[in-house]
């Protein structure tokens, strides 16, 4: 018996009824998820400290206020966002009223990750709802506490006939893809991403794909080892480096890694005390499946800063390999941990063509005194966000899309970006049912001179002006 068809016709026939197109409904539900983290905000840090060792300074920072930010940005802008775009108009069609009108897509489906499961389940949502779609939430399996929350919880706040979280692993995961969606927004893994884009194509059922990717960061010689270490040290352990846009290795020259190896030993002793594993500031590995991966991906290159683990504790210590080859496991796959290769290159350019032949990243990272060695790395690559001279800061604006590009996902979402990717922008022409005449050059029999009237009539305009 398929444990999610009585669901998904429920929330289906919901949608049908209209109930979710205005804008009081649609604030409604904003302002219940709004409540939701403010009312259990204690339940929510306690959840995230079980399943990720998360600090109440990173939970709040990184996963509720994210999370509310969005939400009040909906609040303040949902009619604004909801109004028709007018659009320039040709000499063809002066007298038509012609604009974008946005529409929810209908039932989405929303599958979040585990290594923020708050901000990366809410996030999505917030977008969804303000957009008047009904919502299926799979929130992850894998981060076990906050997924309890969210399955038992966040139902009471918003409207069940069109909001639903359901559970399960892949096996159920995969029996959910089966069914037709209007929209299916996915966090996750590239390799899972091509199972949900698979299924996806079997409904032609348009796709977010975030995934993630190896993140260069590209340290130039021009610089403060110190500063650079301080800004690399917190975003690449932030969340034990269980960040889809955490750096993934750095890339400099053998004179900044002799420099920088010192300031980095410095920093994370500053950050996590001399024994890391006692800091209440670094989080732990999510899982022992995960833990045994990074484990094994501490033999590779030469351990320079860390390398210590504890199995009973999923603990390992912030850590810096270095002599590492390019072929070695820890530089073919994404490390999602707290371990930052360093490989060596020569200059700038060999920097810029060893990030251009791999895949395309989902943040690059760029340091240098110089702008223009910052300018020339963003104007020569290619990446889902950048940012010069500081890490994953570009991803707390909601004004700046989030999203990659190539092997690091499709798509984007944060702010009124989110609100886009889950409305449809339906072409719209009103035209009045009389004044015929006017219509007469496009009908049979066709001349050369209707048809240069007509070309010239529907030739593009640079002005918006209408006579309505």
């Amino acid at each position: 018996m398929d444990p999610f068809e009585d669901t998904l016709r429920r929330l289906r026939e919901a949608f049908h009824t209209g109930r979710t197109r205005s804008a009081e409904f649609r604030a409604a539900q904003l302002r219940g998820l709004g409540r939701f983290l403010q009312e259990n905000k204690q339940l929510l840090h306690d959840a995230l400290a079980q399943d990720l060792h998360k600090s109440a300074f990173e939970s709040e920072l990184s996963e509720v206020a994210i999370s509310q930010g969005e939400i009040t940005l909906a609040l303040r802008n949902l009619r604004a966002w909801m109004k028709d775009e007018r659009v320039p108009k040709n000499l063809a069609t002066q007298l038509d009223s012609t604009f974008i009108r946005k529409e929810p897509f209908g039932l989405v489906l929303i599958i979040a990750p585990w290594n923020y499961p708050l901000n990366l389940t809410l996030v999505p949502l917030v977008g969804a709802l303000a957009a008047g779609n009904c919502v299926v939430l799979k929130p992850s399996e894998i981060s076990k506490s906050i997924e309890k929350v969210l399955a038992e919880v966040l139902p009471r706040y918003l409207d069940e006939s069109c909001f639903a979280v359901v559970l399960g692993g892949p096996q159920e995961t995969g029996q959910l893809l089966e069914h037709r969606f209007d929209y299916i927004f996915f966090t996750g893994s590239p390799r899972v991403g091509r199972i949900v884009m698979t299924a996806a194509a079997k409904h032609l059922t348009p796709v977010t794909l975030e995934l993630g990717g190896k993140n260069p960061c590209y340290v130039d010689d021009n610089c403060d080892p110190q500063t650079v270490a301080n800004r690399v040290a917190w975003f690449r352990y932030f969340n034990a480096g269980q960040t889809c846009v955490a750096p993934d290795y750095v890339l400099c020259s053998p004179e900044m890694q002799e420099r920088l190896l010192p300031a980095l030993q410095s920093t994370i002793t500053r950050f996590y005390g001399d024994n890391p594993q006692s800091s209440p500031n670094l989080g732990r590995i999510i899982n022992q499946k995960q833990f045994q991966r990074l484990r094994a991906l501490l033999g590779c290159g030469h351990v320079a800063i860390g390398g210590q683990s504890d199995e009973s504790d999923r603990y390992i210590a912030p850590t810096v390999l270095v002599d590492v080859q390019e072929t070695e496991p820890v530089m073919q796959e994404e490390i999602f941990g707290p371990i930052l290769p360093i490989l060596n290159v020569r200059s700038v350019d060999e920097a810029i063509e060893f990030i251009n032949r791999r895949e395309k990243p989902l943040a690059l990272y760029a340091f240098s005194n110089s702008s223009q060695v910052v300018k020339r790395v963003l104007t020569q690559t290619s990446s889902g966000g950048f940012c010069g001279n500081d890490g994953f800061m570009h991803m707390t604006l909601a004004s700046l899309p989030f999203g990659g590009v190539g092997a690091s996902g499709m798509g984007r979402y944060h702010g009124k970006f989110s609100f886009d990717t889950f409305s449809h922008h339906r072409a719209c022409l009103l035209r009045r049912p009389g004044m015929e005449k006017l219509n007469a050059l496009r009908y049979p029999p066709h001349s050369p001179r209707r048809l240069r009237v007509l070309l010239v009539a529907m030739e593009a305009r640079g002005c918006s002006c209408t006579l309505l």
